[in-house]
């Protein structure tokens, strides 16, 4: 099995395009009744997904994870993700 060294053809790091912010460039605060858009930022495991893989800046990031909370305290969201029998 091979991996990819994450280096480019001259030997520095290969840099990709950095993701905005979507809830800065729309104007809008993560809201807890939004379900659909906090999906996108948690795991099929349910885990809030890094900032570095969002690219959602600090300040809403923080907002974010009070939001998904918020949503998996009143039942939205699911606090644990579902097992499934093979």
């Amino acid at each position: 099995m091979t991996f990819k060294s994450g280096r480019g053809s001259s030997g520095g790091r290969v840099r990709g395009r950095r993701r905005e912010c979507e809830f800065t460039k729309l104007g809008i605060d993560p809201d807890y009744k939004d379900i659909k858009r906090l999906q996108k930022y948690i795991t099929a495991q349910g885990k809030i997904l890094p900032r570095r893989r969002t690219g959602v800046t600090a300040k809403m990031q923080r907002r974010l994870s009070v939001a998904i909370k918020r949503a998996r305290h009143l039942a939205l969201l699911p606090a644990a993700p579902q097992h499934t029998r093979a």
